[in-house]
């Protein structure tokens, strides 16, 4: 049976007074207690919620700003949308994909339940209220790469690819945050309200990423052309480059980051082939 406590009993295994736990709960930043009779009853959850409250509080959080956080978590927002870093309108938006949309990503003869579901599994794809989403991002380079007649499964191939060097990337920087920038928040503990600060140092660290990690692909996809034409002898040996070795690579849109909320299985997935663009 989970263990159940009293007002007074919370404040002493939180060190905190009565009082102080009491004004949490009009702050919005602690949840009400589940009543017997006109007996408060708290449990495990309100002991977890207070010291993550005393954690953010010790980096100079302010109680607005913690409720705004927990707020936002408790509506299913991530962690990049309440820190202004993902989430937002533009490639990172998610739409909601029709079956005229889905055959215009998928080369023909490859509209299957089974290459849709993979796309979910991946994370490419969400579920939602009986209708797939995408990307916006993900909607580009797919219909560009179904133009090419590139296999589906060899565009997931290739994402997986990506996303495990993109996840390597994402905690490199998120390691020199932690290590760089974090230790200075603490140093600044009691200043006024640092919600802003985090978001403006994650939003710019974000944008670095970005750029290096653009830069450095545009040099990778220069090498490995070079070295592609010199496998294959495409080119005159000695100092001569061709024009087209100096012209800039086109960005290649950013890393997914969110997860698929549900995954049908493939029947489902069918009906909804089946059914059309109908509401």
């Amino acid at each position: 049976m989970p263990e159940t406590l009293t007002i007074d009993e919370l404040a002493a295994r939180v060190s905190l007074p009565s009082s102080t736990i009491r004004m949490y709960q009009t702050k919005g930043v602690l949840h009400a207690p589940r009543r017997q009779g006109r007996v408060a009853i708290y449990d495990a959850t309100h002991v977890e919620r207070l010291k993550v409250v005393q954690r953010l509080q010790s980096r100079g959080f302010s109680l607005p700003a913690i409720a705004e956080l927990i707020e936002a978590r408790e509506k299913g927002a991530s962690v990049a949308t309440v820190l202004g870093v993902g989430d937002a309108e533009g490639p990172d938006d998610w739409v909601r994909i029709k079956v005229r949309d889905v055959k215009g990503l998928i080369p023909m003869g490859d509209v299957q339940p089974r290459v849709l579901r993979r796309a979910m599994q991946l994370g490419l794809v969400r579920w939602r209220y009986g209708w797939p989403h995408a990307r916006r991002w993900a909607l580009e380079a797919g219909s560009r790469l179904a133009s090419l007649a590139v296999p589906s499964d060899d565009v997931m191939d290739s994402f997986t690819g990506l996303k495990k060097a993109t996840d390597g990337i994402a905690a490199d920087f998120v390691r020199l945050f932690e290590e760089r920038f974090w230790p200075q928040l603490a140093e600044h503990a009691g200043d006024e309200d640092q919600l802003d600060r985090v978001r403006a140092l994650l939003v710019e660290l974000t944008y670095t990423a970005e750029t290096a990690v653009v830069g450095t692909l545009r040099e990778s996809i220069r090498d490995a052309a070079e070295q592609f034409a010199r496998k294959h002898e495409l080119l005159p040996s000695g100092d001569f480059q061709p024009v087209w070795a100096d012209q800039p690579v086109p960005a290649i849109a950013e890393s997914l980051l969110d997860s698929a909320d549900e995954i049908p299985d493939e029947p489902e997935i069918a009906r909804f082939l089946a059914r059309g663009d109908e509401e």
